[in-house]
């Protein structure tokens, strides 16, 4: 009984059809960025201080430039550790009254300054920024910044919900319905919120946009690499998240012409709306049909992929096609990912990495901070480092497998963000390029651990193990910040050491997983248990797949 891969060995692998599919998946692909990565421009915190009503009239009859302004009415101004006083306190003076000089007006009122009292801000604050963003315009600053970690952790729970639900009715009813369901409620929520009035409503939407964002996301992925052939598979996993990597850099060059952040999400969600004309462009997964025994639909669309690529299908794959409709139906279902010792397994190693990388991922960033003051060529130039990893992962993979160079590359991160703790202040230069190096280990990391999930789970419940599995970067996004700010209270290097213990465990773990190279992708659960068996169990392997109806399902 052939596979769909050995049905794609005489249609193409990746012919006309799958590179018109991954082109379109791809574009997908980048507009995730905006919702991922979004809020480092549209909630940007620009330098601000309290608005107090009378000092830009006093500044103006006494002549005071921009700075001198701020030096007279600004308390901690020039002091490096008295950032929140600048920011959220103002002097308790009423710069209406005309008793105030020009030349150091507070000099009547008090002989030191230090002695003034002082209150949080009472008028809103003054932002250095020619744009806007969500902080700027809900003020969501001092007092309320815990209401701008209130937005990306919505965006996070969003991720970790939608992928759970999304993906357990991706594997039920077909992965085109949801994709294209997630495509609509993403983009009619992403204008929504770009309108929205209050920060309440914004809020709401964003959480939303991360519900079914991230599950449309991956939706694509699984739909082209079930699409594409063996010898292909890994070369479009990757570059569908090179597409991300994409999607970073014009997301750059966005942000920087639009500065504003009601145009920009505008803007960035718009393309959404004509993914939806991907109804006419993608059909469904013809494993997935298979899987849930809708032979004849499968069968459709594998001669219109035939057709698309200009081949013509062999009579004696179509006899043999028929012969699947005898079986039954395969429902996923949770327990499908723990039921059994070896997907069990695979599922736990997997968590912990999707873990390890979301958390080595941002924490890194977080952490090492970028030169100079220019968030946009910042986020630029930290998106350049992903391409290298790529390159690297694709010259590799297929040389020497997918366990080796991912275990290889967590380690490589855990060992840099524990080199970083010994080397110098003063050796600035080596610093940053050993975080890079650090940087492009966990990119490795992420792509690898996105890849081989994929091939580790039998078909019909290969988008809910990717569901499962990823969620857990979600809830890494969650803790990161607070791994990172709380521990460097305690020590400024503390977070690369818990970095760089979960780094090399991340690593260990991943040597205990079988290699996929060359292998087939899972077609039932008996074929995923027997993956990491010596290749002279092949004949059990194919025994247990004809007779796939006498193996119980619960």
């Amino acid at each position: 009984m052939p596979t769909v891969d050995d049905i794609l060995d005489h249609i193409g692998e990746f012919h006309l059809f799958q590179k018109q599919t991954f082109f379109l998946l791809a574009l997908l692909s980048a507009t995730f960025t905006p919702i991922y990565v979004g809020i480092v421009f549209l909630g940007f915190a620009p330098s601000h201080h309290c608005r107090s009503p009378g000092v830009s009239e006093l500044s103006q009859r006494c002549g005071w430039s921009p700075a001198e302004e701020l030096n007279y009415t600004v308390p901690g101004l020039g002091a490096a550790d008295e950032a929140f006083l600048r920011q959220c306190m103002q002097y308790e003076v009423d710069w209406n009254q005309s008793t105030l000089g020009c030349v150091d007006p507070l000099a009547s009122l008090a002989a030191n300054r230090s002695h003034l009292p002082l209150v949080p801000c009472q008028h809103g604050w003054v932002y250095d920024t020619h744009g806007s963003s969500i902080v700027t315009e809900f003020n969501l600053v001092c007092a309320n910044s815990w209401m701008l970690d209130l937005f990306q952790s919505a965006v996070n729970v969003g991720f970790f919900v939608g992928s759970m639900g999304i993906g357990y009715l991706a594997d039920r009813f077909g992965r085109k319905f949801c994709l294209l369901a997630t495509i609509l409620i993403n983009a009619l929520s992403g204008v929504l919120m770009a309108i929205a009035p209050t920060y309440t409503w914004m809020l709401l939407f964003r959480l939303i946009q991360g519900l079914v964002s991230k599950a449309g996301w991956l939706i694509g992925y699984i739909l082209i690499t079930e699409f594409v052939g063996l010898s292909y598979r890994r070369t479009v996993g990757i570059f569908y998240q090179v597409s991300f990597t994409v999607g970073l850099l014009v997301l750059a060059g966005v942000a920087y012409a639009l500065p504003h952040w009601r145009w920009l999400q505008f803007v960035v969600t718009l393309p959404n709306f004509c993914f939806l004309l991907y109804y006419w462009c993608i059909p469904e997964s013809p494993r997935w049909l298979i899987s849930q025994n809708k032979n004849a639909k499968a069968m459709r669309i594998i001669k219109y992929i035939a057709k698309k690529n200009g081949k013509s299908m062999p009579a004696s794959i179509q006899s043999l096609r028929a012969e699947e409709e005898v079986g039954e139906k395969l429902n996923p279902s949770f327990l499908d990912l723990v039921r059994t010792p070896q997907i069990r397994k695979h599922t736990l190693i997997l968590m912990y990495n999707w873990f390890t990388s979301s958390v080595l991922y941002q924490g890194l960033i977080m952490h090492m901070g970028l030169a100079g003051d220019n968030v946009y060529l910042d986020f630029f130039y930290s998106a350049l480092v992903e391409f290298p990893a790529a390159f690297i992962i694709i010259l590799t993979i297929d040389r020497i497998g997918r366990r080796y160079p991912w275990a290889v590359s967590n380690m490589v991160a855990g060992v840099a963000c524990l080199a970083s703790i010994f080397i110098p202040e003063d050796l600035q230069g080596l610093r940053v390029a050993v975080a890079c190096l650090g940087r492009m280990g966990i990119t490795m990391a992420y792509e690898m651990v996105c890849l081989v999930n994929a091939e580790l789970y039998p078909t019909f419940i290969r988008n809910l193990g990717i569901m499962v599995c990823s969620s857990m970067c979600d809830i890494g996004g969650i803790f990161t910040p607070f791994l990172v700010y709380r521990l460097t209270e305690v020590w400024l290097e503390l977070p690369l050491v818990v970095f760089a213990v979960i780094g090399l465990i991340a690593g260990g773990l991943v040597l205990l997983l079988p290699e996929t190279k060359g292998k087939a992708l899972p077609e039932t659960i008996q074929e995923a248990e027997n993956m990491q068996r010596p290749r002279k169990n092949k004949e059990k392997v194919i025994y247990l797949q004809i007779k796939k109806s006498d193996v119980p399902l619960n």
